[in-house]
């Protein structure tokens, strides 16, 4: 059986041209490499790591909190209804191989927690920072470029 691989790309619903502009190179960057896109399938981060995984000719698949597949973004592929709201954060990270998170809010700080809760390695393109008593708690692989993320999550993924 040819194994497929999923990385799940994490974060804000809404965002500002440069972060959508890194989602989307991580999103094309996933797709050259063959593996398929998980995300939340709304907008922002989401949205535009789904755009630059569609134009590499990737397949995309979105985990949805609401019921209706119609408020997937145009570029997922594979939506699906969860009815769960953020709840389904839990299914984004337990799909994926890998995690990377690309900016994010409070939701996306859940999905980083239930990922190394999950031991699905995570791969930060300027995220969160994980402190404990004031010390770094480490458990974000740090990335500096797209590629760079990608191909880290790619190294460390452990298949669902």
């Amino acid at each position: 059986m040819n194994e497929q691989v999923f990385v799940a790309v994490i974060g804000s619903a809404s965002t500002d041209a440069e972060y959508a502009a890194l989602a989307e190179e991580v999103g094309r960057e996933i797709a050259r490499r063959g593996a398929i896109l998980v995300c939340g399938g709304r907008g922002g981060v989401m949205e535009a790591a789904c755009r630059g995984a569609k134009s590499a000719g990737g397949t995309t698949v979105g985990i949805l909190p609401g019921t209706d597949r119609r408020e997937a973004n145009a570029y997922v592929d594979i939506p699906i209804v969860t009815g769960m709201g953020e709840a389904r954060n839990a299914i984004v990270v337990r799909t994926a191989d890998a995690v990377i998170a690309v900016s994010g809010g409070y939701g996306t700080l859940s999905e980083v927690g239930l990922a190394l809760k999950m031991g699905r390695p995570v791969v930060g393109l300027r995220t969160w920072e994980l402190n404990r008593e004031g010390r770094p708690a480490g458990g974000i692989l740090e990335a500096s470029t797209p590629a760079g993320a990608v191909r880290l999550a790619l190294e460390r993924r452990k298949p669902a």
